[in-house]
């Protein structure tokens, strides 16, 4: 397992390499003078050229690479163009909020999804069977905005259960920040699990067919074990793979939701940077989302071996 997680970190190095020459490259490619942005309307030729000296945005653009990698190397992404705040600072504020959000909203998914796949399959042909892709199918073409009103329409206005918007840190008061989330993480989590429950069901109704699960059954191992220890174990996989994908997907931000439900997290963010033109904000955001993305990768290929055991060898 060490010389497997080894192997793998080894070639993540040239994987965020390239992404990083990726990201600078491509940002270089959005249209707008950043000098002429922070110069304001008055654009005094003198202010251009100090902002392009202090940024270095005359230097050749290998110059230019070389002094931002250096800096995130060192933990320095950089400072917003716009309000002047360390990049990193950005975003210690706003991705525990997305953080949350996603946990929760993972949550929820598997905790309807997985179920929800495994019973159709066992069940298949019957209600039960047709309850879930019924389900599934709701979910997967359920828009989320419309969802979101909908649930604040009745939930928030209706009931007065729950906050129409806003957010509040755990760290501050749990049970409120559960309230002000647990809205957004459903909406969120009611597509993830739809796409999970399929996903498992097609996994298992092939898994139900080997030759491994006839032979648990005539050794006379019960039902139960047989669906739950050899059958769900080996049909995790694939979900596995669209864990690490739709978590990365909520990570790098579920900006429709997040407006919605007026959640100040990542989303948001990304969304204002790429508006104001602040390019070491969308370097420093892109660069943090894509290396959560290849660590999600990661932690999927380890569970990997950790869940089929016929991948250890």
């Amino acid at each position: 397992m060490l010389n497997f997680l080894g192997r793998r970190i080894v070639q993540l190095v040239p994987t965020l390499f390239f992404v990083s020459v990726l990201i600078f490259s491509l940002q270089q490619l959005l249209p707008g003078d950043p000098a002429l942005v922070m110069a304001g309307e008055e654009r005094d030729p003198e202010i251009i050229a100090r902002i392009r000296q202090e940024y270095r945005f005359d230097q050749p653009l290998p110059v230019q690479y070389l002094y931002w990698i250096k800096g995130v190397l060192s933990g320095d992404l950089g400072e917003s163009l716009r309000i002047k705040v360390p990049v990193l600072e950005l975003v210690k504020a706003k991705l525990p909020v997305t953080l949350q959000l996603a946990a929760m909203a993972m949550l929820i998914a598997l905790a309807i999804g997985i179920p929800a796949g495994v019973i159709s399959a066992v069940k298949k042909g019957t209600a039960w069977d047709y309850g879930a892709n019924a389900f599934a199918l709701w979910g997967i073409s359920t828009p989320n905005f419309w969802l979101g009103i909908m649930l604040i329409f009745l939930f928030s206005i209706q009931l007065g259960w729950l906050p129409a918007s806003g957010y509040v840190s755990p760290r501050e008061d749990w049970q409120a920040s559960l309230a002000s989330t647990i809205l957004p993480a459903f909406v969120l989590g009611n597509a993830i699990a739809a796409i999970f429950m399929r996903h498992t069901r097609s996994a298992m109704l092939e898994v139900m067919e080997s030759d491994y699960i006839r032979t648990a059954r005539a050794k006379g191992a019960s039902e139960r074990k047989v669906i739950i220890e050899h059958a769900l174990r080996n049909a995790l996989t694939p979900v596995i793979t669209l864990g690490a994908l739709e978590l990365g997907t909520l990570l790098s931000g579920a900006v429709l939701t997040e407006q919605i439900f007026s959640i100040p997290g990542f989303g948001k963010l990304i969304v204002d940077a790429v508006f104001n033109r602040d390019y070491a904000v969308v370097q420093g955001v892109v660069l943090v989302t894509a290396t959560t993305y290849i660590t999600l990768n990661l932690i999927a290929d380890v569970l990997y071996v950790l869940v089929n055991p016929r991948l250890r060898s």
